[in-house]
């Protein structure tokens, strides 16, 4: 083996330097790198998620009555449906970043242009779209009662159907003041206020016949534990304490606060690498109407920002896949 690498010398060592493993360039053996070590990030996160999903599956919230709403059909009960389309959308973005990339291995200007439009149109509808689910998840759709042990409960009629809060409470002349700084010696921040008080909940609750109380444990048939109209009203006059609408890192309406915190990192932290990749996008379409690459003889660049897309398209499909399927 030492005589044929004295023969071939330097230039044909593959220790020697210059040479490209695999045919890859520098710049695309790195960004593989990067995407290998990012791989275990968004790996630890799942996993994560993932076990305290079970550890606590007796109370996690299900996805079809907590990812339900639709722009433009308000109130309309249309569970998954929106989740789907976001992943439609970068299923679709994907597509067109492999034309934009085949495209340009042909030096076909118009055809990169063109498609790499589509891949940044389909990224921004997607960070649109997700502002809009953070939103409702923020604010809230029905809103659920916490009890003094910290838990919450929701409220359903006898026909099965979820009751919004603030439609069943009934008003009442009760004064509610937000605390603020100067009435308190030791003084953080208060919580917002929930449109409608726990008093009013109660007395709506007490005039309407058909609610009933459900809590998020499962029975030994796996439905959700749903109480009697005599328990329920025992429940609301003993264990009632507070009216949590929407979710934040502290309350949440859904189920336990621990759902929410992941949702907020986890979806955060993969909208962060999509709005990172939309920077990388439309600085490579600039340089591609500006003609950059054909300068240089090669579209490479486009291919090494489509290796990132691709990436943070995949990495949805997983996360999908663990907060609205399973």
């Amino acid at each position: 083996m030492d005589a044929t690498i004295a023969k071939t010398g330097t230039e044909g060592n593959v220790w020697g330097g210059g040479q490209k493993p695999m045919g890859a360039s520098y710049g695309k053996l790195m960004m593989w790198i990067f995407l290998a070590s990012d791989s275990l990030t968004f790996t630890g996160f799942l996993a994560a998620y993932g076990m305290q999903r079970f550890k606590f599956l007796d109370i996690w919230p299900i996805a079809d009555e907590v990812f339900n709403e639709v722009p433009f059909f308000p109130g309309v009960d249309l569970p998954m449906i929106f989740p789907a389309f976001m992943t439609f959308l970068l299923i679709f973005s994907s597509v067109t970043m492999v034309l934009a990339v085949n495209a340009g291995k042909y030096m076909d200007r118009k055809k990169v242009t063109f498609y790499m439009a589509l891949t940044i149109l389909g990224g921004v509808i997607f960070i649109g779209s997700q502002a809009f689910e953070w939103t409702g998840f923020i604010n809230g759709h029905h809103g659920s009662i916490e009890t003094h042990g910290g838990k919450v409960v929701q409220v359903f009629n006898t026909d099965g159907e979820r009751q919004t809060l603030r439609e069943i409470a009934l008003p009442l002349d009760i004064q509610r003041e937000t605390l603020t700084r100067d009435k308190a010696l030791w003084f953080d921040q208060e919580r917002p206020l929930p449109t409608v008080s726990i008093e009013e909940v109660k007395a709506g609750f007490e005039a309407n016949e058909s609610l009933l109380i459900r809590f998020p444990n499962y029975d030994e048939n796996g439905n959700k534990i749903m109480l009697s109209r005599e328990e329920s009203l025992a429940f609301m006059n003993t264990e009632a304490a507070a009216v949590v609408e929407g979710a934040n890192l502290k309350r949440n309406e859904y189920g336990p606060p621990l759902f929410a915190n992941f949702f907020f990192f986890i979806t955060g932290f993969h909208g962060f690498h999509i709005s990172i990749g939309l920077l990388l996008l439309t600085i490579t379409f600039i340089n591609v109407l500006i003609g950059t690459y054909e300068r240089r003889g090669s579209y490479e660049m486009v291919e090494k920002v489509g290796l990132y897309w691709h990436f943070v398209d995949l990495v949805w499909v997983f996360v999908f896949t663990f907060f609205y399927l399973v």
